[in-house]
C-alpha cells in the first residue's frame, strides 16, 4: 500500500491544460487482486470543452459523454476499435466537459507507450469507468514529490484526431522529454 496521498479534487478542478501539464511526472497507481502497479506518467493529452472538435463532448451531451460534464477527478474509461481501453480523468468544474487522456507511463524502468497498452498493463477496463480517482480505491494518481521543470516537458499536436481539423494541431499533448 502506498504511503502517498491521492491527488485531490482541487488538483483536477483547474484549467485542463494546467492539469495535463501537471500530471506529467506524477504517478498512476493501480491496485487489484494481484497487488499494486505504479507507473510514472510520461505523456498525456488534453481535451477541452464542446468547441474542441477532438473532444467527445463536441458531439453533445450523451450517455457516453455524461461523465465529462460531472465533477473533476472522475475516471472516463472507454473502448476504441472494440479492443483498446483508454484512461482519462475529468477536469475543470462540473458542466464544463474536459478531460486528460493518459498516453504513456513508465513501470519499473519500462516505457509503456500508448493508451491501449498502458490500460492492458494496468488491467484497466470499463469496470473502472466513473471511479472517483481522488480516493485510494483501485485506481488513483499520486504526487511523489519529484518536481518536473517546464524545460523537461515537450508540447506536441495530439495523436489520432485528424478528423478534428485545426483542433488536431493544438499542442495539447505533453510528454516528458528530459528526466534530468
Amino acid at each position: 500500500m502506498s504511503t502517498f496521498k491521492p491527488l485531490s479534487r482541487f488538483f483536477f478542478n483547474r484549467p485542463t491544460l494546467v492539469v495535463a501539464r501537471s500530471l506529467v511526472g506524477k504517478y498512476v497507481v493501480r491496485e487489484n487482486r494481484k497487488g499494486t502497479i505504479v507507473g510514472k506518467i510520461i505523456e498525456v493529452e488534453a481535451y477541452v470543452g464542446v468547441e474542441d472538435k477532438a473532444c467527445h463532448a463536441s458531439k453533445g451531451r450523451t450517455a457516453r459523454t455524461e461523465v465529462l460534464f460531472g465533477p473533476p477527478g472522475i475516471s472516463y474509461v472507454y473502448l476504441i476499435y472494440g479492443m483498446y481501453h483508454m484512461l482519462n480523468v475529468v477536469t475543470e468544474q462540473p458542466e464544463f466537459p474536459a478531460a486528460v487522456l493518459i498516453r504513456a507511463i513508465e513501470v519499473d524502468g519500462e516505457l509503456i507507450d500508448g493508451p491501449g497498452k498502458l490500460c492492458r498493463e494496468l488491467e484497466i477496463d470499463r469496470s473502472l469507468h466513473r471511479l472517483d480517482m481522488t480516493n485510494r480505491q483501485a485506481l488513483w494518481f499520486e504526487d511523489r514529490g519529484k518536481r518536473v521543470a517546464a524545460r523537461q516537458v515537450g508540447t506536441f499536436p495530439r495523436i489520432g484526431v485528424d478528423y478534428a481539423g485545426a483542433w488536431a494541431k493544438k499542442p495539447w499533448r505533453f510528454r516528458l522529454i528530459e528526466t534530468g
